[in-house]
């Protein structure tokens, strides 16, 4: 019981040094209550993907809340917004940074891409990964 009360303690002081490490946190924006069923297709094929490949993200749904609504149509770059209107979802970010909306997610997925799409790291063995050992050898 002793050594079990010293531990947090060591990691507690070891923490210190990985404060400075920040998770990134991929945010979809989507809407929950979206009348198009090609939203709710987009949105369902990215947190699905997500999902399955575990890469761990937030929804944010503009539905429910405002602020979300707010934030997301604030934080799509001006050269990534439709002719006219707002931004629809599903949009993604890295933290406040902006990845892209769907048809960029889709063309990622395609070129075996999505981690450098979404500024992670591919993980060893996916084929995005291999992709990129491939390239460096060449």
């Amino acid at each position: 019981m002793h050594s079990l009360a010293r531990r947090p303690r060591r990691l507690a002081r070891d923490s210190s040094v990985s404060q400075d490490l920040k998770i990134m946190v991929i945010k979809v924006y989507i809407a929950s209550s979206s009348g198009s069923t090609s939203i709710k297709k987009q949105q369902q094929d990215v947190m699905g993907f997500l999902a399955a490949n575990k890469i761990e993200f937030e929804e944010c749904d503009i539905a429910a809340n405002e602020d979300n609504r707010k934030w997301m149509r604030e934080n799509v770059p001006e050269d990534s917004r439709p002719a006219t209107g707002n931004p629809l979802p599903p949009q993604i970010f890295n933290e406040e940074r902006y990845c892209g909306n769907y048809e960029a997610f889709f063309d990622a997925r395609e070129d075996n891409a999505v981690y450098a799409f979404l500024g992670l790291t591919a993980p060893p063995g996916s084929k995005e990964a291999e992709a990129l050992a491939k390239k460096e050898q060449q």
